[in-house]
């Protein structure tokens, strides 16, 4: 066979062959542990838990600028941009120092204070009450390790920052208001209260629409007739009643039985608000006779009371019955039949 002495896979070293013994490692065990200046120098140590209880209490501070700029600035229809910008400043400052405070306090803390010294132990199941007991202690040391109760101005302003951290999140939730429960089911599309019937108008100028104005494949953004002149609250009923108005081919309309009367020669209306999330439905595509939603892809067929046929939408738009009057203008024959606006788990439907 000859001699492979020279390096061959056979008696080379370069390649480990059945039969031989593998070379044993020590272990080189944990570094040798490295006292920071604060084990070692009280005055070091004195100044981290200051440092730790300063940034504790910016901590609280932001949270104080934020509540302030949120409910002492007052935002009515008149505000000019100069406070809007103020307030969102005040609120990102005060947002990002509530957070960085309490955040970087507690890094600080468990670098600067707390015991530093790498551990090593087997794992083990916990079976038994010593066992339990062994896992109390362990937290007991953590605890007692920490230094919290020894520390009681690092506790104290912890305890402090923590309690008002949550405070902005609450207010920013309270605010959205109260349930919808019957207020997205009347809006400015009901009739007054002598009868009187509300006119479609074009948005954003409030010019009546005429049936005749509305030819087949148009598409007009509608509000009611009269919206434009409210000094209150506008911005809430624009928000409830805007309507897409279209017109397509009587034949081409699949009508539900009690709706024969909600539409005129093909005109028909649909609340532009999302069933989703209540994002404006603003684009109109002629040729399939679609809505769709820009923010999350909802799709509805106009030819088949917009139902939805994509996306996460749960239901069809609500569709707004409408007529013509004396004058030959649209008008809307009764409110919606149904709540406008996204769905919710407590909402009823008709």
């Amino acid at each position: 066979m000859g001699n492979h002495s020279d390096g061959s896979p056979q008696h080379g070293s370069a390649v480990a062959t059945a039969g031989q013994t593998e070379q044993a490692f020590a272990d080189p065990g944990l570094p040798p542990h490295r006292l920071r200046l604060a084990d070692t120098d009280p005055k070091a140590a004195k100044r981290a838990e200051r440092q730790v209880t300063a940034l504790f209490i910016i901590s609280v501070i932001g949270t104080i600028v934020f509540l302030v700029a949120y409910f002492a600035i007052d935002l009515g229809h008149d505000s000019d941009i100069a406070t809007i910008r103020l307030q969102n400043l005040l609120l990102g400052l005060g947002t990002a120092f509530a957070m960085l405070g309490i955040g970087t306090g507690i890094v600080h803390w468990a670098k600067a204070l707390m015991p530093d010294h790498e551990v090593s132990e087997a794992r083990h199941g916990i079976r038994s009450d010593e066992d339990r007991e062994a896992a109390v202690k362990i937290v007991d040391d953590i605890i007692e390790e920490t230094g919290i109760k020894r520390r009681p101005l690092i506790r104290n302003t912890l305890i402090g920052a923590m309690l008002v951290a949550p405070l902005p999140a609450l207010a920013v939730f309270g605010d959205l208001g109260p349930r919808p429960d019957d207020k997205l089911r009347h809006t400015m599309w009901a009739p007054d209260a002598n009868g009187k019937k509300v006119r479609l108008a074009r948005d954003p100028d409030g010019t009546p629409i005429k049936a005749a104005d509305v030819t087949i494949g148009s598409a007009f953004h509608v509000i009611p007739e009269g919206l434009n002149e409210l000094h209150e609250g506008k911005l809430n009923e624009k928000a409830k009643a805007v309507v897409l108005l279209m017109r397509l081919n009587p034949a081409d309309l699949n009508i539900s039985p009690g709706r024969e009367s909600w539409s005129y020669n093909g005109i028909v209306a649909y609340s532009k608000i999302c069933t989703h999330v209540g994002c404006p439905v603003a684009l109109y595509e002629q040729q399939t006779h679609h809505l769709l939603c820009p923010c999350h892809q909802s799709t509805f067929d106009l030819t088949n009371e917009c139902a939805v046929i994509f996306g996460p939408a749960s239901r069809p738009l609500p569709q707004l019955p409408i007529e013509v009057d004396a004058e030959g203008y649209l008008v809307a024959s009764s409110d919606f039949q149904e709540p406008v606006g996204p769905s919710y788990w407590e909402r009823e439907y008709s």
